[in-house]
């Protein structure tokens, strides 16, 4: 499956654009992606145009909600709950957002790509013929994070070492020796190659990046030394990263701007980070005496918050779990935390000396020290369903 791309890189913004600009973004891609435009393509080209809609719909349903905008801002894809609009359902509703309203809030109520032709979209469309540089974007990078109980339970700030590629020093990422560059003799500056084409919607004008240039508008007429012309160089970076507290196992945290930088002082990607940690529900061994389990006794029990104390019932047999509600990890994007099981241990003790082996043979003696356990200690079953509920 193929990784997610970037809600901004998808539509072309970033993340200080303007509700406006994220919304005249994703119009131009939902005029050049609609399936309905490629019903005469290839299946490939169907596909990938369905595929691409889809994205930008994902897209700017979280971008253009400000809650999911916050949310995603500072955690990537992890604050979206696992993932918003994972697709399914065709056209009519991706996950938690709904595609018509989307389209219709977008170009106005009754949207409809048939019949009318393409013309009447010419406002807002694809603008080829006018133009625009494009700046290369960087690889994403993706690096493993282990955290310690305490940095899980509170949240950290952790610095890290990344190798990765950086702007060239040499020619501080422009790719040129001299610093020198002259006007793409194919796209004549405008980074982009028009095409006119006919197809079920009339004659139209397709735009693509310009292969001379890659986008850029302009030419390098004498290569770095240090870098053959990439304008990057591998290198190092010291990272501060911001983790929140409940972070889980699988869980990725989108830092942006920190991944490989992009070539000819283009965009950098981003660095995703992965953590290693358990589950919010902890479990700790607690032993107690054979006196203490008998009569009954107060344990305290280390918690990532302190030190409680437990309360051990008279009769308290060995593998009994206690669950203490709300002690164990906090849960990331939901409410509270998960608790802590308590396993209960009576300690044998495997040396004895001859007076506590004489007590011991006439406590044997008593009725009352005879096994006798109800049917539900009886029951292995019942004990791992009281486990787990």
């Amino acid at each position: 499956m193929a990784e997610k791309r970037d809600y901004y890189e998808v539509l072309g913004v970033n993340k200080n654009s303007t509700p406006d600009e994220i919304k005249s973004a994703y119009r131009k891609a939902a005029l050049k992606w609609h399936p309905d435009k490629w019903v005469n393509g290839t299946d490939a080209e169907k596909k990938t145009a369905e595929e691409n809609f889809k994205e930008a719909s994902e897209a700017y349903s979280v971008l253009s909600d400000a809650n999911k905008k916050a949310r995603y801002d500072r955690y990537g894809f992890a604050g979206m709950d696992g993932g918003s609009a994972s697709g399914g359902g065709g056209f009519g509703g991706f996950g938690d957002f709904d595609l018509n309203d989307i389209l219709n809030s977008v170009f106005g109520r009754g949207f409809d790509f048939g019949g009318g032709g393409f013309s009447s979209f010419s406002g807002f469309g694809g603008g080829g013929s006018r133009g625009g540089t494009v700046k290369q974007r960087g690889s994403n990078l993706r690096v493993k994070v282990k955290l310690n109980l305490q940095e899980i339970a509170h949240g950290t700030k952790k610095k890290i070492k990344v190798s990765k590629y950086v702007a060239c020093t040499h020619c501080h990422g422009s790719g040129s020796e001299d610093g020198s560059t002259e006007t793409c003799p194919t796209c004549h500056g405008r980074g982009q190659v028009v095409q006119t084409v006919n197809s079920f919607f009339g004659q139209m004008q397709t735009a693509s990046v310009c292969p001379t240039c890659g986008g850029r508008g302009t030419v390098i007429k004498k290569k770095c030394t240090h870098c053959s012309g990439e304008g990057i160089a591998k290198g190092e970076e010291i990272i501060e990263i911001d983790i929140p507290a409940g972070v889980g196992e699988g869980m990725q945290l989108t830092v942006r701007g920190k991944g490989n930088a992009g070539p000819h002082n283009g965009v950098n990607g981003d660095l995703l980070v992965d953590f290693e940690r358990d589950e919010s529900t902890l479990i700790y061994n607690l032993f107690i005496t054979i006196p203490e389990a008998i009569m009954g006794t107060q344990a305290e029990v280390p918690t990532v918050d302190g030190k409680v104390r437990v309360k051990i019932a008279p009769g308290t047999q060995s593998g009994k779990v206690l669950r203490l509600r709300g002690k164990g990890l906090p849960i990331l994007n939901g409410y509270g935390s998960g608790d802590m099981l308590v396993n209960v241990n009576v300690w044998i003790p495997k040396k004895f000396n001859k007076k506590e082996e004489e007590l011991l043979q006439q406590l044997a003696q008593s009725e009352n020290f005879k096994p006798n356990p109800t049917a539900e200690e009886r029951s292995f079953f019942s004990k791992i369903k009281d486990y787990f509920n």
